[in-house]
């Protein structure tokens, strides 16, 4: 009788330990896990995903959109829905930051989020954790891996638009300096290439990869590692001047699907943006890796999902830190 009562004791205390442990499997946050809304708002995840099912249904592009935005998030401040902040006394808005000015989207889609979660569970799910859930069933939506999503992020209370303008890699970087800004928020090369396979979907301005085709290296001539009949079909649509928010797939395969032909692509030197394209002449390790997920595709996904979670977990705020704003654009008190 006495073992089955301590039998009985370990199962309770395993399974109320079982969404900690879960975190920490995933490489979470310690506060974070995916059943954090559980009690407090049971139909959070159907909210957040017919609605994203919606807008994706509407225009295929929002996927790679909301996916985008909570990597431009996360990479400032951390996973804090700072990005989402419009202008107004003492908050300068991220939302016009280099890497984010005429670029950035899917803001009404958070919104209609937003809304109906206020409805169904006033002042409970965060903006952070919307933007975490939203980019998750994106990737799903169109063909992409399922992963549990840690939750239990707060809001925070400031933007930061030097922060938005430093910390985000852009199109034009060194290899060293993309590196170098994964690093800073705990990501590795593994964690970049497997990030960075999120431009299967999704599209990029004129202006973001011009210089591959006109004057990579100063001398007038397009970028050596760019396919010659490739670059042709991008200065029909890109020209020396003009045309700055001409729209191009970041995988001309298939633009619509998450899948691996965006390192296929690479491989055959026909990647869109320079810092897509170094991840095959940037470094051997990330060349190895670029192989890998294009010869396996499963091995992808898994990566991907497993570097979503970590990227997601980038100092969240949690217990008495931040807020839980009720409109994702301005925090509370004002």
């Amino acid at each position: 009788m006495a073992a089955a009562s301590i039998n009985f004791l370990v199962l309770l205390i395993a399974l109320a330990l079982s969404p900690l442990s879960l975190a920490f499997s995933h490489g979470a946050h310690p506060f974070l896990y995916p059943q954090f809304y559980d009690y407090s708002c049971p139909k959070a995840h159907q909210i957040v995903r017919s609605i994203v099912a919606k807008a994706v249904a509407k225009e295929a592009r929002m996927a790679a959109s909301l996916l985008r935005l909570h990597f431009h998030d996360c990479f400032v401040k951390g996973c804090d829905a700072s990005v989402l902040l419009d202008s107004s006394a003492g908050i300068v808005s991220e939302k016009g930051s280099v890497p984010n000015r005429n670029s950035i989207r899917g803001f009404e889609v958070i919104d209609e989020i937003k809304s109906a979660l206020e409805k169904e569970c006033p002042r409970t799910v965060s903006c952070a954790d919307i933007l975490t859930l939203a980019a998750r069933d994106s990737t799903v939506l169109v063909g992409g891996p399922f992963w549990e999503v840690p939750l239990g992020r707060r809001d925070s209370l400031g933007a930061s638009i030097q922060g938005s303008n430093r910390n985000i890699p852009a199109p034009n970087n060194t290899h060293q300096t993309i590196v170098t800004k994964f690093k800073l928020q705990g990501l590795d090369l593994v964690d970049l290439v497997a990030l960075s396979g999120s431009h299967t979907i999704g599209f990029s301005r004129c202006t973001s990869f011009r210089q591959r085709l006109y004057n990579q290296t100063g001398n007038g001539l397009p970028d050596f590692s760019l396919d010659a009949g490739y670059a042709a079909h991008l200065r029909a649509g890109c020209p020396r001047s003009g045309g700055d928010q001409n729209l191009f797939p970041t995988d001309f395969a298939s633009p619509a699907r998450f899948d691996n032909y965006y390192f296929k692509n690479l491989l055959a030197r026909k990647g869109l943006l320079s810092s897509d394209e170094i991840l095959v002449t940037g470094s051997p390790e990330t060349r190895r890796l670029v192989e890998l997920y294009a010869a396996d595709a499963g091995a992808f996904f898994v990566q991907f999902s497993k570097s979503m979670v970590k990227m997601g977990n980038i100092t969240p705020l949690t217990g008495n830190k931040g807020e839980i704003r009720y409109n994702c654009r301005k925090i509370n008190h004002q």
